[in-house]
């Protein structure tokens, strides 16, 4: 699993646990896709500190919320599935987890466009939520380039985005009752993690190197138990750029260890490695000047993880 789909799923699961630990037999037969709702007339636990979870105001709401959930593994149909019940239940709370399911399954499917638009849609309905204020940066730092006109638009809306998503972790994030800690806070470190890493990107690509270091540090340091190979390598290169070379290295080998030859990130990974070898006087590849520095890889996702250019 990627961190992507991890990002929209590791705290589901642990809501379905708490869940399934609260229902009676028969309301344990409701689709796992009812993970972070409330039955209607269900009695609920006060939830730690965040948002609270959507709620359903109706057992045919509730009902209509599980039919919709079951296109979860087609997005297209998802997407058109929510959009048909938001028309139905247009005050209904669920549409926000509706728009994220759909956005999950875009974001599986490496549709960044489609992923952005779903993202949009729950900032419609929630400004703050944190986990659609990465994806929206996120697609913002990976589709900029250079020669855009309005790069400079661009990357300022993604680093809005990004930094109202580190205001919002802790306090708009919906919390299941009952939701185990280390589950939370494997959720929110994630979430900084990739927030921190397009914040991380926008500074590479304006060539900020020493600020790109620190974003990329900080993202790593979010979600220690598993760092992002591509921030990695990321931190390598804005350590090159400021001709830090045995830093690189270290951070380049660490890249190197992390990636398999051959991806995109890889090879990369193994370009700048030798690079930095050569600079730094340890076991050259080959004869000659040392070859220019890489450029970071695109992510393979439009995933939290967003591409330096």
């Amino acid at each position: 699993m990627n961190r992507a789909a991890m990002v929209l799923g590791v705290l589901a699961v642990a809501a379905l646990v708490a869940a399934q630990q609260q229902q009676t037999p028969a309301q344990q037969k409701q689709p796992a896709g009812t993970t972070g709702t409330t039955q209607p007339g269900s009695a609920t636990a006060a939830p730690p500190q965040g948002k609270r979870p959507p709620q359903a105001k109706t057992q045919p709401e509730f009902d209509a919320y599980n039919a919709t959930m079951a296109n979860q593994k087609d997005p297209a149909a998802m997407e058109k599935a929510a959009d048909d019940f938001a028309t139905k239940f247009p005050d209904s709370e669920l549409r926000v987890l509706l728009y994220k399911a759909a956005l999950a399954g875009y974001q599986n499917a490496n549709n960044g466009d489609k992923m952005s638009e779903m993202a949009q849609k729950v900032l419609k309905l929630d400004p703050d939520d944190p986990e659609a204020l990465v994806a929206v940066s996120e697609v913002i730092a990976e589709r900029t380039r250079d020669t855009d006109l309005d790069k400079d638009q661009r990357y300022d809306q993604a680093r809005k985005d990004a930094e109202h998503a580190l205001e919002t972790v802790d306090t708009d994030v919906p919390i299941p009752a009952n939701a185990p800690q280390s589950q939370i806070d494997a959720y929110k470190g994630l979430l900084r993690s990739s927030a921190y890493s397009v914040l991380g990107t926008i500074q590479y690509d304006q060539e900020k190197y020493a600020d790109a270091e620190g974003y990329f540090r900080k993202s790593i340091d979010a979600y220690p138990a598993q760092p992002d190979p591509v921030v990695v390598l990321r931190l390598a290169l804005a350590l090159d750029k400021q001709a830090r070379y045995p830093d690189a290295l270290k951070e380049a080998n660490r890249a190197v260890e992390m990636t398999q030859d051959g991806t995109a990130a890889g090879t990369t990974a193994r370009h700048e490695r030798d690079r930095l070898l050569q600079l730094t006087g340890g076991a050259s590849p080959g004869s000659g000047s040392p070859t220019p520095a890489s450029k970071p890889p695109d992510s393979a996702t439009p995933s939290p993880a967003p591409s330096a250019h």
